[in-house]
């Protein structure tokens, strides 16, 4: 893909918790995938509308209230379908609950339109799933070959990983996740994190305390 016509990468912090809500659009088709949209959702509206994309599909790396909060708003102003990995339900479902737990005002969520598995086609920018766990039992990542771009979620951070210690959190399935799956895309892979500052790949191989290639 040339380079005029590589994926439109956007990233920027929304919601209480500041996840970091990722739009990937196509520029010649106009399609876009909004991914985490954690709160705000008349900015990410907004942000869609300043780069005139069409959303295909609002996904998510797991199912935390902070990366989920306007899920509802921009599908009932878009159309397009929720997806996420199935064995976050529990948390989907429990959404009214985890935000008694954060003090954030409660919310109801619609059903997800569909579920999230590992080398799932996401449909746009050559996008494929794949299923991360560790953090949750369904955080999924999402690899973006043309863009050469990683959206990790909580599962990888720059110089750290996502918490093991809440309900369906493993530490072994995380290290395995990072080291079987996101360690062996390229070094020069940028990763775009679930919270603060993105990083590459082999930064992170090279210099991440907790897990090392």
């Amino acid at each position: 893909m040339s380079e005029e016509n590589s994926p439109i990468v956007l990233t920027f912090p929304v919601g209480p918790l500041q996840c970091n809500c990722t739009i990937i659009g196509d520029p010649v088709t106009k399609k876009a995938l909004v991914i985490d949209p954690g709160g705000n959702p008349e900015l990410i509206l907004a942000k869609l509308n300043e780069l005139s994309l069409q959303v295909v599909a609002i996904i998510h790396t797991h199912a935390h209230l902070d990366h989920i909060l306007a899920a509802g708003d921009i599908r009932k102003a878009t159309g397009a379908p929720i997806q996420l990995h199935r064995e976050d339900m529990f948390l989907w479902d429990g959404v009214a609950q985890q935000c008694l737990m954060f003090g954030v005002p409660q919310i109801s969520l619609p059903k997800p339109d569909g579920y999230l598995q590992d080398d799932h086609d996401l449909g746009c920018c050559e996008g494929v799933a794949m299923h991360t766990p560790g953090h949750t039992p369904g955080s999924t990542s999402f690899w973006f070959a043309p863009a050469n771009t990683l959206i990790a979620g909580d599962t990888l951070f720059r110089g750290g990983i996502g918490r093991t210690d809440l309900p369906g959190g493993n530490h072994k399935e995380i290290v395995k996740s990072i080291r079987q799956r996101l360690y062996e895309l390229d070094d020069d892979v940028s990763v775009v994190t679930g919270h603060g500052p993105g990083t590459t790949i082999g930064n992170e191989k090279r210099s991440n305390m907790f897990v090392r290639a």
